[in-house]
């Protein structure tokens, strides 16, 4: 395994012209947060749902993980009508980071600060 990728997103990493779209479909989904739970290594969002939740969420990581290679990401999606719940987590310093960047997308403030 080589070197940690360092803490920051690496917009280059996306094509240009996908660039536009993929930062919509973030600020999008980030303003979708109806609950939030603070994690030891990161954030857990529930998400309102819509007809295009799943399909925006499957966009988003996928470009995501080019730009951002030190998140983890999981996509819950829980029986019966549940919620959908997107789990952002990483390594030290992986926190501050979900938080500057929501924050940055939608003007979200309302993070524990640990």
């Amino acid at each position: 395994m080589t070197g940690e990728s360092p803490l920051a997103c690496d917009m280059t990493a996306i094509a240009p012209d996908e660039r536009p779209k993929h930062l919509a479909t973030s600020r999008e989904l980030f303003s979708r947060i109806e609950e939030f739970r603070e994690l030891p290594n990161g954030y857990e969002f529930r998400l309102t749902d819509g007809p295009d939740l799943i399909t925006n969420l499957a966009q988003f990581v996928s470009l995501e993980k080019l730009c951002c290679p030190f998140l983890n990401f999981v996509i819950e999606i829980q029986a019966e009508g549940g919620p959908v719940w997107l789990r952002l987590t990483g390594r030290e310093g992986v926190k501050a980071f979900i938080r500057e960047e929501i924050a940055g997308l939608t003007g979200f403030t309302g993070f524990n600060q640990s």
